[in-house]
């Protein structure tokens, strides 16, 4: 990558003054290796262009919620494309700047309605919450779900979703917790192909026709196996109990059997 400009050596001290971070900070990051200064003829630390903008890089990274560990894979790649990882960057802002965009014009409706200065109908009152669910979605599972249903099934979802009315989006969020709260009682006692286990699953297919255009049994236990596979999924029913989203699986699988005959 280019120097963006500048020049000079800076000490811990200084260095740490420029970017708004501690010297603690930089002498740690020095530590783990992830950001090593030169060392000048008198052996003191001294930080040159290379990692000044190594330091930008980690703190643009650490800002977008990377661990150090991840940071320090990245930069550290060979084939690591800091133009590209640059303009991938500035899109993720962006999209963060157009949800609190979002959010900020809806606080700001709200306000208004409470003076009685305007009105603001009920779908405006969810709009907000309702694209961040979709996005959030889309960056921590869009890659997988898509590749395994496809964009346009996907992209309806999504649209069911923007979609709701305030009624239906109500709804839909208690169902969610509704789910969560019965896989971990029927977690205490009983098996997945039970009662318990099956009213559950049954609670899960209802909750996916709030953002699915028909229900499928087969692209249902195809979710299911998701859970297991893919720990992200898995953390999110493992908050109903230890070994939940197994649990969710083998009940949804007996759920699906049940109904393919």
């Amino acid at each position: 990558m280019k120097s963006s400009g500048g020049g000079g050596m800076y000490t811990v001290q200084k260095l740490a003054s420029l970017a708004g971070v501690s010297a603690r900070t930089l002498r740690y990051y020095d530590s783990i290796g992830l950001l090593t200064p030169q060392k000048n003829e008198s052996g003191y630390r001294m930080y040159g262009r290379p990692e000044i903008d190594r330091l930008q890089l980690i703190l643009f990274y650490r800002e977008l919620g990377f661990g150090l560990h991840d940071i320090a894979k990245l930069l550290d790649d060979p084939d690591f494309d800091e133009i590209g990882a640059l303009l991938g960057q500035r899109e993720q802002l962006l999209e963060q700047r157009s949800r609190l965009d979002l959010l900020i014009s809806n606080v700001e409706k709200t306000i208004s309605a409470k003076k009685g200065e305007s009105q603001m109908a009920d779908h405006e009152k969810f709009e907000g919450f309702k694209k961040q669910l979709v996005e959030d979605n889309e960056a921590a599972y869009g890659k997988e779900i898509r590749e395994k249903y496809g964009d346009a099934e996907v992209d309806r979802s999504n649209a069911k979703m923007l979609g709701m009315n305030q009624e239906q989006y109500e709804a839909f969020k208690r169902l969610e917790q509704e789910v969560l709260e019965k896989l971990g009682e029927a977690l205490k006692g009983g098996e997945p192909e039970g009662n318990a286990g099956q009213e559950v699953a049954d609670l899960h297919r209802q909750w996916l026709g709030y953002t699915w255009g028909s229900y499928n049994p087969k692209a249902h236990a195809g979710l299911a196996e998701m859970y297991v596979a893919d720990e992200r999924f898995a953390a999110y029913y493992e908050k109903a109990g230890e070994g939940a989203a197994q649990y969710l699986r083998d009940a949804i699988i007996a759920y699906t059997d049940k109904l393919n005959g």
